[in-house]
C-alpha cells in the first residue's frame, strides 16, 4: 500500500499487450499489487508478472475471454479472493485491427471489435461495481483512442468501440460518484508499442505515414507505454480523488 492507493490490487485488462505491459509496470512502480488479465499470451503475462515481483510488488495473472461474462465474473472473484480488494480497473483489452475504410469492414471484423472492447468492458464493469460499492469506492480507467478528438484515417475499427466505452465512462461517473466510484479515460495517441508496432510490421504505417503524422504533433516524437501508464496511475490514485468523467489525451498534442 502507498499513500496514493488503498489496500488491494489494480486489475489491468490487456496486461499482456504492448501498452498494457507498460501500464502494469507503472502501477507496480507506484507500489500497488497488480492483477494481469490476458487471453492468449500467457508467456508475456508471466514475464510481466515476474518483472513486477522483482520490484518487490505482488503480481498475479488471470486468463479470461472478456466476451464471456461468466469468465469475467469468475476472474473477478478469483482476484478478489487472492487480493482482498480491487481498487482500480484499467481497461486496455482489444483486438489487433486492420486499417480499412468503414465501407470495407466485414460484419465479423466490426462484431469482434464491439464484442471484445465494448461488451468486454461492460462485463468487467458490471462484475466490479458491486464490489467497489461494498468496499467504499474505486476507480475505472479506460484506455481510449486519440481518434476521439481527431479521427485518424482508416482507424475506425479501433475508434468506434472505444467511443461506446467513452459513453459508458460518463455514465459510470454520473451514476456511481455517490458511491465514491470514479471513471476516467486516457486517450492513447501513437505509442511506440502495441498495435502501432504490429501495424509497422504489417506495412500499414510506413515512413511516409509517419512523416505526415509527425507534422500534426507539437511534440515531434512517439509516446511510450510508460506515458500511458503514468496518466492511468494518476487518474486512479488518491491524487485525483475529485476527478471523474474526464479525459486526458496522451497524444503529443495530436489534434491540437
Amino acid at each position: 500500500m502507498t499513500n496514493d492507493f488503498p489496500e488491494g490490487v489494480a486489475i489491468i485488462y490487456g496486461g499482456s499487450g504492448g501498452i498494457g505491459r507498460g501500464v502494469a509496470m507503472s502501477f507496480a512502480r507506484a507500489g500497488t499489487p497488480v492483477a494481469i488479465g490476458y487471453n492468449s499470451k500467457q508467456d508475456v503475462a508471466e514475464q510481466t508478472a515476474e518483472a513486477i515481483r522483482a520490484l518487490g510488488v505482488t503480481a498475479t495473472i488471470h486468463k479470461c475471454d472478456v466476451r464471456d461474462a461468466d469468465q469475467v465474473r469468475a476472474m473477478t472473484a478469483q482476484i478478489i479472493e487472492a487480493h482482498g480488494r480491487v481498487h482500480t480497473m484499467v481497461w486496455g483489452a482489444g483486438p489487433v485491427v486492420p486499417q480499412r475504410p468503414i465501407a470495407e469492414w466485414s460484419d465479423e471484423q466490426f462484431r469482434a471489435s464491439i464484442e471484445i472492447e465494448a461488451f468486454g468492458f461492460h462485463h468487467a464493469v458490471r462484475a466490479l461495481i458491486p464490489h467497489m460499492r461494498e468496499k467504499g469506492g474505486g476507480s475505472f480507467v479506460h484506455l481510449g483512442s486519440a481518434g476521439h478528438d481527431w479521427f485518424p484515417h482508416l482507424d475506425g475499427l479501433s475508434v468506434a468501440p472505444k467511443a461506446c466505452n467513452e459513453a459508458l465512462i460518463k455514465g459510470i461517473a454520473k451514476e456511481e460518484g455517490v458511491n465514491e466510484i470514479r471513471a476516467n479515460t486516457v486517450l492513447v495517441g501513437v505509442i511506440d508499442a502495441g498495435q502501432f508496432k504490429i501495424g509497422q510490421e504489417a506495412g500499414y504505417f510506413d515512413e511516409a505515414w509517419e512523416t505526415e503524422v509527425k507534422k500534426l504533433l507539437p511534440i515531434k516524437r512517439w509516446g511510450a507505454s510508460d506515458d500511458i501508464g503514468n496518466a492511468a496511475v494518476f487518474l486512479a490514485s488518491n491524487r485525483a480523488n475529485y476527478i471523474t468523467g474526464q479525459v486526458i489525451s496522451v497524444a503529443g498534442g495530436f489534434g491540437v
